[in-house]
């Protein structure tokens, strides 16, 4: 692999945000990022880091088009930028949410590329499209240059059909493609990575169990350095309680809402997705922290959220437990994976009887930052590795575009 300095653009695109990140390869160095908010809306905000200063700019951006071509002032500010000119990007990773079948590792982005994203527009409506207008604006600013698509979903394309078949009748698999893709999985890729090379293991011989806790959670069973069983299922509603989504509950519940209490279809949706789960169940916040602080003086709902959120996670580390026989790392990431020293505690207090030993006063030590958290005779090896699916991205590309 060639050694020359080369900068990755990292591009992750929202329906009104535009999220964005330099880093130079091989070194793996981020040299400047930032953020841009309210796209469509009359007071739109950029927000930027890098090179020891900091950018700011409200003004009206009335498309993602618009919002990069502001993205690459930013960038190449005089004063404030971290880039001479925009020549200085060699290449450009998107975050792409939904690949589907198609693709089950990152790619250089073509014509047939833009098709499958857009042809998995149905299984991603809120991602997909705007992750494909992100594509389509860098095509138009950064003429000329490679990008590569880094599928969401990809990492458990490995999943066998025993993990990602549901219980309905087969010709709504084979028509519909209704399965578990699972989600996520540029995170599991890089936090099991990770762990590996802090630990000094080889990924072929090693199973892993990785908890991506955040607002949106999801559990991944890697079984010899690949997405064996996951979470989140057709959509990212499936799997754990989170932020704000309900996770798994029976699926008549959302018949019972239809027909008995007249709730039509749109607003079940919204309860499911935005009114539910830590939200929901404590009718305090979405924040664990706010939860926490609630249950510490006493509020009995706060209480009983924590014991559900942390019960729903022991549920499936249990069972990945039995299906990939041991497991040699637990993985802890995301918001409350890194920060959440009292839930990890939490998770892992009845854990101990399948070889899941925590050393408390290392987890309470320890913190947020990278590191181990199990007792030495624990057999089950149990770390905290922080995330980072931006450099994730810039890795694919790099390889993929210079590799």
């Amino acid at each position: 692999m060639s050694e020359k300095v080369q900068r990755i653009l990292v591009i992750n695109c929202g329906s009104s945000s535009l999220k964005y990140e330099v880093y130079k390869m091989p070194e793996r160095k981020s040299i400047g990022r930032g953020l841009i908010e309210r796209i469509g809306e009359k007071s739109a905000r950029i927000s930027q880091n890098g090179n020891g200063s900091k950018y700011e700019l409200e003004t009206h951006i009335n498309d993602h088009t618009e919002a990069m071509r502001l993205m690459v002032n930013a960038i190449t500010d005089k004063e404030k930028g971290f880039l001479g000119s925009i020549e200085e990007i060699d290449g450009i990773g998107h975050r792409v949410v939904h690949g589907g079948e198609q693709y089950c590792e990152s790619v250089i982005i073509d014509d047939k590329v833009i098709k499958a994203v857009e042809d998995n527009i149905q299984l991603a409506p809120l991602h997909n499209p705007p992750n494909l207008i992100g594509i389509r604006a860098a095509e138009e600013v950064f003429q000329g240059k490679k990008q590569v698509a880094v599928f969401d979903t990809a990492f458990h394309q490995t999943l066998p059909p025993s993990a990602y078949l549901y219980g309905i009748p087969r010709e709504f698999y084979d028509k519909y493609k209704i399965r578990r893709y699972g989600f996520h999985g540029t995170s599991h890729r890089f936090v099991s990575s990770e762990a590996m090379r802090i630990l000094k293991r080889s990924p072929e011989n090693t199973n892993a169990i990785s908890c991506h806790l955040g607002n949106g959670a999801s559990i991944t069973a890697i079984f010899h350095g690949k997405s064996y069983d996951t979470s989140m299922g057709f959509t990212p509603l499936e799997g754990l309680v989170m932020g704000t989504r309900c996770g798994d509950i029976d699926p008549a519940i959302v018949i019972y809402m239809a027909e008995s209490l007249g709730l039509p279809i749109k607003e079940i949706n919204n309860i499911l997705n935005k009114k539910s789960g830590l939200l929901g169940l404590s009718g305090i916040s979405n924040d664990l922290r706010d939860i926490e602080k609630a249950a510490e003086e006493g509020n009995l709902r706060a209480q009983e959220t924590l014991e559900v959120y942390a019960h729903s996670i022991r549920k499936y580390i249990g069972g990945y437990a039995a299906n990939i026989v041991k497991v040699d790392v637990l993985i802890f990431t995301g918001g409350i994976g890194q920060h959440g020293v009292k839930m990890r505690e939490r998770i892992c207090h009845r854990l101990e009887n399948i070889g899941i030993v925590m050393d408390y006063q290392r987890n309470s030590e320890l913190g947020a930052v990278e590191g181990i958290i199990s007792t030495d005779y624990s057999p089950t090896t149990i770390i905290v590795v922080p995330t980072n699916e931006e450099l994730q991205i810039a890795i694919d590309a790099y390889e993929l575009i210079f590799g």
